[in-house]
């Protein structure tokens, strides 16, 4: 599973109602001017949560090939044309847990869970061992899209997305992982105060746009 890649996050938040269309040229644009020099990883709308969000992951092999990219894209006259609708943006660069699955296209939806947690300064190496050791157990129910975290950007964050087939099949995963206590990977330690707290946790439910490689 290892491998050395950067992932750049963005979040745009637009007016209500132009999603449909921002969607709709960003698609366009991406084909024509911007594909050819990077492929997107996904690129998801926000379906429970934060409403009227376009959420997207670009994968890069470090911030230099990121630069290249950008400055070569931008000649070809990207980004595309959706400032008009666009209220916000923000981006993160995002480095995976070393024991992340690489985000790959395929068919892993329709729906996407999108958790942002914030936690206490200093603990990340200790997360990324719960999780190391809790997370094969918790794969044999279901997939992981990718488990990262923030190097610029939002500090004292990690963000994992899982992908579901259904909220009953959510659901169940969820009933599962909690009464074998396999997950959250913080129940694995607690007993002996091992455990991590989070400050702050943000879940939202996503769906691919029709030309995110990610479905």
């Amino acid at each position: 599973m290892g491998h050395s890649m950067i992932y750049e996050l963005r979040t745009y938040d637009f007016k209500p109602g132009t999603l449909p269309e921002v969607e709709k040229r960003f698609g366009e644009d991406y084909d024509k001017k911007r594909k050819k020099h990077s492929e997107l990883a996904a690129i998801w709308r926000t379906h429970i949560g934060p409403l009227n969000q376009l959420v997207h992951i670009w994968p890069y092999h470090d911030l230099e090939e990121r630069e290249r990219v950008r400055a070569a894209a931008y000649k070809d006259g990207w980004p595309p044309r959706i400032a008009e609708f666009r209220l916000g943006m923000r981006s993160d660069i995002m480095i995976p847990f070393p024991n992340a699955p690489a985000l790959k296209p395929g068919r892993m939806g329709p729906y996407f869970e999108m958790c942002i947690c914030t936690y206490v300064p200093g603990e990340l190496p200790a997360i990324m061992g719960l999780w190391e050791a809790a997370l094969p157990a918790r794969l044999k129910l279901g997939p992981l899209c990718g488990v990262w975290y923030t190097d610029i950007g939002e500090l004292n964050t990690f963000v994992h997305i899982w992908p579901f087939q259904s909220f009953s099949q959510r659901d169940e995963i969820r009933a599962k992982t909690g009464a074998a206590g396999l997950w959250p990977p913080s129940v694995k330690s607690d007993s002996d105060g091992g455990g991590y707290k989070l400050l702050a946790r943000k879940n939202t439910i996503l769906i691919p746009a029709s030309f995110s490689p990610l479905q």
